[in-house]
């Protein structure tokens, strides 16, 4: 058992028995004289771990075969300009504003094209999610961040598009809530919080969107990484090795189903504290609260900062706020054991009573 509970928005915690093979295996992998850092993206072995990935992953997630698997590198940010260069199709393109991430997204796509912001949450400090909005048929698709890391609130329900395809970046709550594949055109995200490591991107992809694209350099053209198996360039293979063992690891601890449900206890426990204390406070609209991200404020940045420092000194790290908000932020991915929860209350509850607050 390690001495810290690491509540990093990302890269995140890893479960315990994966890093324990990893380290077992680093010099000599399954047996073949050489570690898995030096091997070659376009061996067998390799190839094999992709397949065994992508298969594990589709069970997990129940993607149809109509749905392309890849895997990428450049995170988030390389996807926020490949997706309006591989799917606008000359058309304007539709964005729902929630925050840090989504904006960032916005920016990207509005360097490329016509962008159209359909709803934003930002007049009331992105404490919600906005729901009944219209998208206009003519967009090529509406881009949503399905969880918002730094702003604590996640889609528990996706939009009505009105038949307008739907793309999501789920890097912080993919495979840790259940959302139906079918819902989306494409679904992507960044290993390194629910999936692995730092340095892979996971794509998921109806076949119906991709389309050649007329000046697109093929380093940006999903279909090229697709039609490669994920090896157009050297791959990120330990990191895709990685993924493969979380992709087990969430297999056999019942599926995205049962972290899930995980998940749904860990937040919930730290809510009703939360909300039970005069001390602590979340400004989340409740019903918008995220599973994965949650943020609080003891309103008084002194304290806050006194609170991050104390708690990192017992062992309960990264808990700072993202640099574009203040307070605190308790990132529960799938790895986080229920017992990092029960630490960090007990230490919240000691916090409270030395600054002599009633809770």
């Amino acid at each position: 058992m390690r001495d810290v509970y690491n509540f990093s928005a990302g890269p995140a915690t890893l479960p315990e028995s994966i890093l324990l093979q990893l380290q077992e295996e680093l010099l000599n992998y399954q047996g073949l004289g050489y570690s898995m850092l030096e091997m070659n993206h376009r061996a067998p072995e390799f190839f094999a771990i992709i397949d065994h990935a992508k298969a594990t992953l589709k069970e997990l997630m129940h993607i149809p075969d109509n749905y392309s698997i890849v895997f990428l590198q450049g995170g988030s940010s390389l996807q926020f300009a490949m997706i309006p260069m591989n799917f606008a199709k000359g058309k304007r393109v539709a964005y729902v504003d929630t925050g840090f991430w989504s904006a960032k997204a916005i920016e990207e796509a509005k360097i490329l094209n016509d962008t159209l912001v359909v709803a934003s949450s930002k007049d009331d400090n992105y404490r919600f999610t906005p729901k009944g909005f219209e998208v206009p048929s003519d967009c090529a698709y509406l881009h949503i961040t399905t969880n918002s890391t730094s702003e604590g609130t996640m889609f528990k329900e996706l939009p009505d598009t009105g038949g307008v395809p739907l793309i999501g970046d789920a890097c912080s709550n993919i495979l840790g809530f259940e959302y139906n594949v079918e819902d989306f055109a494409m679904i992507y995200a960044g290993a390194q919080k629910n999936a692995g490591v730092a340095g892979v991107t996971v794509a998921i992809i109806r076949n119906d969107m991709l389309h050649d694209v007329e000046g697109l350099p093929h380093i940006l053209d999903y279909k090229q990484h697709i039609q490669a198996n994920s090896v157009y360039n050297t791959s990120p293979t330990f990191g895709i090795y990685v993924t493969s063992l979380v992709l087990d690891w969430i297999k056999q601890a019942g599926g995205v189903e049962g972290i899930a449900k995980r998940n749904e206890l860990k937040s919930s426990t730290l809510y009703d504290y939360i909300d039970a204390s005069t001390f602590y406070h979340n400004y989340v609209v409740v019903e918008d609260r995220s599973t994965m991200n949650v943020v609080f404020t003891t309103d008084d940045d002194h304290l806050d900062q006194a609170f991050i420092d104390q708690a990192w000194d017992k062992g309960l790290i990264n808990l700072a706020g993202h640099r574009s908000a203040k307070g605190m932020r308790v990132s529960l991915y799938n790895a986080m054991p229920m017992e990092g929860v029960t630490a960090l209350i007990d230490f919240m509850d000691s916090f409270a009573k030395e600054n002599c607050v009633t809770l």
